[in-house]
């Protein structure tokens, strides 16, 4: 963001509202911690409150970093036509408009980038300090509780839990996945049952698997997603290294 550059109109929209959906998708992805940070165990961890209060806060700058790239795109002057029995802008007029606007947008745009700064260094000292709070009591933990942890989720187990956090549904057909309420999200059903079988998801077995089992992520999922998103394993070179066959018909 801070290498952006524009002219205010078409091209403004163009590159301004992408950055506006980034900002309303780490608002998303924020609260989504937020709240599985408070429903997890670390609550009881002493000085959590600081780390609930730091995210809150994180929560509240993406949104105010949003709010002011949608002030951009308000303050943007458009070229749209005037109403009828209105002169066209000349181009004298156009560039007073843009001179006008200019500044505004600049201002609204370093704002949002303060915001941004302010979430970015808020999500470092949130790391650091939930890092700290865990260590005395993984120390303490018994050997036997910390190696049923588990695996860690794959990437794609992580995304399907964090829109299971949403809320879905588990249908009677396992071809068509798991559509969260919220946006739609498939989840198959085989990443499901790796999730189940790890009880970080469970099912109301009461209602009919037609009309679909309510899926709720339980206080160990809660915890999963409160942990960093996984990265992609790198494949091997002796997985992608090309396999040698000795040509038929031809003797050594």
């Amino acid at each position: 963001m801070h290498d952006v550059s524009y002219t205010p109109g078409t091209d403004a929209l163009r590159r301004i509202g992408p950055l506006l959906l980034q900002a309303q998708d780490l608002t998303a992805t924020a609260m989504v911690r937020l709240t599985a940070l408070d429903n997890s165990a670390y609550t009881h961890v002493a000085g959590s409150r600081a780390s609930l209060d730091l995210l809150s806060s994180v929560v509240s700058s993406s949104s105010l970093a949003g709010t002011d790239l949608a002030h951009v795109l308000l303050t943007n002057p458009y070229e749209g036509a005037q109403f009828a029995g209105y002169p066209a802008d000349d181009e004298a007029v156009r560039a007073a408009r843009h001179a006008e606007a200019i500044p505004k947008m600049s201002g609204h745009l370093n704002d949002a980038v303060h915001q941004l700064d302010l979430c970015a260094t808020g999500c470092h000292y949130l790391a650091h300090g939930i890092a700290e709070d865990l260590a005395p009591a993984q120390d303490h933990k018994p050997s036997a509780v910390q190696q049923t942890a588990g695996a860690a989720l794959s990437p794609a187990q992580y995304d399907a839990l964090t829109a299971l956090a949403f809320g879905g549904r588990l249908y009677e057909s396992s071809t068509r996945g798991l559509g969260t309420t919220q946006d739609g999200t498939r989840v198959s059903i085989t990443t499901y049952r790796a999730l189940a079988k790890r009880s970080l998801v469970i099912a109301d077995t009461g209602t009919s698997l037609l009309q679909g089992q309510k899926i709720t992520v339980t206080e160990a999922g809660q915890r999963a997603l409160a942990q960093p998103r996984p990265r992609a394993a790198l494949s091997t070179a002796a997985s992608t290294a090309p396999k040698v066959t000795a040509a038929q018909g031809v003797r050594r």
